[in-house]
């Protein structure tokens, strides 16, 4: 039986809610549901983000703090690794879901995509479904989830709502900033899904990613947070294969190969009128991937991270 990316995610929320108030995290029953606030009306910080890139991730990778010297700046950054990259990103991790019940509009994410099968391609495509009778989402929103909302969510999962977790992460929070820069990994192999590589064939991935500062508007922080990836983004992947296709994939990889490269993604998205399906999909990438063939031991390398951008981004001035 494969592993239950919810069931493996579940310690990881019980330390959420455990560490409640050392986390700066609030936790209260909404209509049966538990929900984890890790930075709408509560701090947050650091360390929950942490821990809520681990339960996107399905309890199947790691996710620590770490440094990255931008320029002549030094930066809290994220590094992430999994050894069942398929399954942690694609099936966990990916933000599938879009919700929008009763005026309550989310970006869903997590482990509980893999019970409702958001979207159901993926699913098929790396042959992994969940049957947890718990399931676990996280939800990117700017306000909190209403009774009708979460009851959504545990009907298409077909769990009680006593069942169901949902943790709460604002964009414009330090925790919503810490598990976006998390998905580095996962943005990398989105982007090689689509240049054609079927990801169970990917073996390992780790990834390194700056953590873009707090502005208190949640479409900087956005902007910032895509270019924390995009131009800060730094993957290594093992993946089976023959070195010719490895090294075309790791050249086609990068976000630099997109045509709407070069700017910060605040202006690509006001320039695309605010509509993300405007914006070239080849653009979300990491800025740098690096590829290794555990066969013949060649690694490829393409990209690299874009300092004055992110600097600009995230409006860091030397005084």
């Amino acid at each position: 039986m494969p592993v239950s990316v919810n069931e493996a995610a579940l310690p990881h929320v019980e330390e959420l809610s455990v560490r409640a108030d050392e986390l700066g995290v609030l936790v209260e029953d909404v209509g049966g549901a538990t929900l984890i606030d890790a930075g709408l009306n509560a701090r947050g910080g650091y360390q929950a983000g942490l821990i809520i890139t681990r339960i996107c991730l399905g309890g199947l990778g790691d996710a620590e703090l770490t440094a990255m010297k931008i320029g002549e700046v030094t930066l809290p950054a994220i590094a992430v690794s999994t050894d069942q990259p398929a399954v942690a990103t694609l099936a966990s991790q990916l933000a599938g879901w879009r919700i929008n019940v009763g005026g309550f509009r989310a970006i869903g994410s997590g482990p509980a995509r893999a019970l409702a099968l958001k979207p159901k391609r993926v699913y098929e495509e790396i042959g992994y479904r969940d049957a947890a009778d718990v399931a676990v989402i996280v939800l990117e929103a700017d306000t909190k989830p209403s009774v009708d909302a979460l009851s959504f969510i545990s009907e298409r999962c077909g769990v009680d709502m006593e069942n169901l977790y949902a943790i709460l992460v604002p964009t414009n929070s330090v925790a919503g900033l810490v598990q976006i820069s998390g998905r580095v990994v996962e943005t990398g192999i989105h982007k090689l899904e689509g240049l054609g590589l079927n990801p169970t064939r990917i073996l390992h991935g780790f990834g390194v990613a700056p953590i873009a500062p707090l502005h208190r508007s949640s479409e900087v922080c956005m902007g910032r947070s895509n270019d924390a990836i995009l131009y800060g983004g730094i993957t290594h992947y093992v993946i089976e294969g023959e070195d010719e296709e490895l090294m075309g994939l790791a050249a086609k990889a990068p976000s630099s190969t997109s045509k709407d490269y070069g700017r910060p993604f605040h202006q690509i998205y006001q320039e695309a009128g605010k509509d993300f399906y405007r914006i070239d999909p080849g653009l979300f990438a990491p800025a740098q991937i690096s590829i290794t063939n555990p066969e013949t031991g060649s690694v490829y390398t393409s990209g690299g991270v874009n300092e004055e951008i992110l600097l600009r981004s995230f409006g860091i001035k030397a005084v």
